[in-house]
């Protein structure tokens, strides 16, 4: 299987629009991230979504992925979910709706903020999607899933696991219990906003060192970066060796 970064960073991206900062204007491409998304690749060649935010057309057609067959959703911030309508081409390609598997909070978000993909007489051209309950462990045309339950603040959210591989995006806090899912795991993906002063939705880099001293994956990358992180090649230098800045593009392979 395979995991692609179609985008490692925040809210509000990076460049931030009118931040003149060293990240925002930094010529490095590592430094300029779309808003925080990953496509999964099947053993069968098959595509699952995890999020689709703003920048869902664009990361597709930089990335020349050509479709999508099913879609996670870990919460219902924008920047996670308002992308759906963007998904339409292969809705139309493909002949069917597109499946979507969330929280019941999240499903009911999406009807409200999309109300015309659920109307009983749709305009021509409208998105259609089929709605279904994330269950603990659960599977999405052929890919085993386990759904790992996480705090963003006090908004409970979701995290996958895919073999060996955990993906973790906006987290602040994850139960002991949670944490019996995570340890000793090839690939870990955490959020990581930035390096200092404490967030009360997100890790910062404390968090996640005394996380990776704990849960000891052989690799964990960060991501959900903001532009108060630093310069990638900077900040890659000062970091364990298996501890990796995520990039957009970048792949995994587990």
């Amino acid at each position: 299987m395979q995991l692609k970064f179609l985008g490692t960073g925040t809210s509000q991206g990076i460049p931030v629009i009118g931040c003149n900062c060293k990240v925002c204007l930094s010529q490095d491409p590592k430094d300029t991230r779309f808003r925080a998304s990953v496509l999964i690749t099947t053993e069968q060649d098959r595509k699952i979504l995890i999020d689709c935010g703003p920048d869902f057309r664009q990361q597709m057609l930089m990335n020349k992925e050509q479709n999508v067959e099913a879609i996670l959703l870990t919460h219902e911030h924008n920047d996670h979910i308002i992308g759906l309508d963007d998904v339409r081409p292969m809705i139309f390609k493909n002949k069917k709706d597109m499946q979507v598997y969330c929280s019941k909070r999240v499903a009911d978000e999406i009807k409200l903020r999309f109300p015309y993909a659920f109307a009983e007489v749709k305009y021509p051209g409208a998105p259609s999607f089929e709605l279904h309950e994330i269950r603990e462990r659960f599977q999405i045309l052929d890919a085993e899933i386990e759904s790992v339950e996480v705090m963003h603040d006090q908004l409970q959210i979701h995290g996958f696991k895919f073999k060996n591989l955990v993906y973790i995006t906006d987290a602040s806090f994850i139960s002991e219990k949670e944490k019996q899912k995570l340890r000793n795991l090839d690939h870990l993906i955490l959020n990581c906003i930035r390096k200092e002063n404490p967030h009360p939705a997100h890790f910062i880099l404390s968090d996640i060192l005394r996380l990776d001293e704990e849960l000891k994956p052989k690799n964990l990358y960060l991501t959900h970066i903001s532009h108060h992180f630093g310069k990638f090649a900077e900040e890659q230098k000062q970091l364990p060796d298996h501890i990796h800045i995520a990039f957009d593009g970048q792949e995994i392979n587990f």
